[in-house]
């Protein structure tokens, strides 16, 4: 008979972490939760890896602090390009619509 799948909360797992390491016995704390030991292990090595970004929720990666701040200031680099040019495109509207040859300067808009 299979086990249903748990959702656990960001707190219980950080708890049940941190209960793994003071007490220095991981099958004892999956008993008193009620966890399977591989799955307190995965938590145990999470942490250990990516420390307090090991919990994200369901659909953020997990980054290290060095992996975040670069998605972070790729996202500025991009929308500073894009706010770029757009300023661009707005600065060369008024010198199009002046022309002689342009829509506007022979009355077909």
């Amino acid at each position: 008979m299979s086990r249903e799948k748990r959702n656990y909360t960001v707190e219980f797992k950080e708890k049940a972490v941190e209960l793994s390491y003071a007490r220095g016995s991981v099958v004892e704390i999956c008993r008193e939760l009620d966890i399977p030991t591989s799955v307190s292990g995965r938590w145990r090595r999470e942490t250990d890896a990516y420390g307090r970004n090991s919990f994200p929720g369901k659909g953020n990666p997990k980054l290290t602090n060095e992996q975040r701040e670069i998605a972070e200031l790729k996202k500025r680099l991009r929308d500073a390009e894009q706010e770029r040019d757009i300023l661009k495109k707005a600065i060369a509207i008024p010198a199009w619509t002046g022309r002689a040859g342009s829509p506007r300067a022979t009355g077909k808009i």
